[in-house]
């Protein structure tokens, strides 16, 4: 959990925009090529990192069909850049039919330690292919990034306060699966204005950086670009806030209540 801090507080977070006993095919992705999201991350009053997903077209066909090019980048910023660099990079190819992952990168760099992983989607044979093995799978499995977006795209108009669902993702040795709880809607401040969100809470593991008790929530646009506006998760010592700073490219307007 230490060595995947970043991933889970940045790109965990997108999970929580799906809301499905079963997860069906999307019609229509809610995003674009060239669509880019900017966050910061504090620790209290300090700015402790940065984060930038944006999409482009897929520079190769995977058989035969074309893909979108998703990159998400999240390092330290400040005085946590000095003590404790982190320049991590996580890469997916996504059919942009079904948006499906095909191919998964992720290449991380924290501190003095390095890590790299190479993830193949078998959807056909129901099998990926990474770095530490072969994992077989039924239904529809994701990496972090691919999540996010299929997610983005999925109906939640008939959900209800304290409904639970769960998405399953892989993630260097597994399958793993994110329980999430939504709790409701609220009116939230940003650098971009105030927006109407959808509230929600994932599910924590206790460990170095998290206590037993340490709750995540999330706040997502209640609009067509279901984008996160802001989250805020309790620490040990402390807890971290994160922020959308800008956003551009988007497929449609971005909607504040006010700016």
């Amino acid at each position: 959990m230490k060595k995947h801090f970043l991933l889970v507080l940045i790109l965990a977070t997108y999970l929580t925009t799906a809301y499905s006993q079963e997860l069906k095919d999307i019609n229509e992705p809610v995003f674009k090529s060239g669509e880019q999201l900017s966050y910061k991350l504090k620790y209290g009053f300090f700015t402790g990192a940065e984060a930038v997903l944006r999409v482009e077209d897929g520079d190769k066909k995977i058989d035969g069909r074309p893909t979108y090019h998703i990159i998400a980048d999240g390092k330290t910023a400040g005085t946590f850049d000095v003590f404790y660099k982190v320049r991590n990079r996580y890469e997916s190819y996504v059919d942009r039919n079904t948006l499906l992952p095909y191919f998964y990168t992720e290449n991380r760099r924290e501190g003095g330690y390095r890590h790299s992983d190479n993830v193949s989607f078998d959807h056909t044979d129901d099998r990926i292919t990474a770095d530490k093995g072969v994992f077989p799978f039924k239904g529809k499995v994701f990496d972090f990034v691919s999540a996010y977006y299929f997610a983005r795209g999925i109906d939640i108009s008939k959900i209800h306060i304290g409904d639970k669902f769960d998405m399953e993702y892989f993630l260097e040795d597994g399958i793993h699966t994110l329980s999430i709880t939504y709790m409701g809607k609220e009116k939230v401040n940003c650098v971009l204005g105030t927006f109407n969100c959808l509230k929600f809470n994932p599910t924590i593991i206790p460990g170095r950086i998290f206590r037993k008790d340490s709750k995540l929530f999330l706040w997502i646009t209640d609009d067509n670009n279901r984008i996160p506006v802001m989250a805020h998760v309790e620490l040990i010592v402390g807890s971290v806030t994160m922020d959308l700073t800008d956003a551009k490219g988007l497929k449609y307007p971005l909607n504040p209540i006010n700016k």
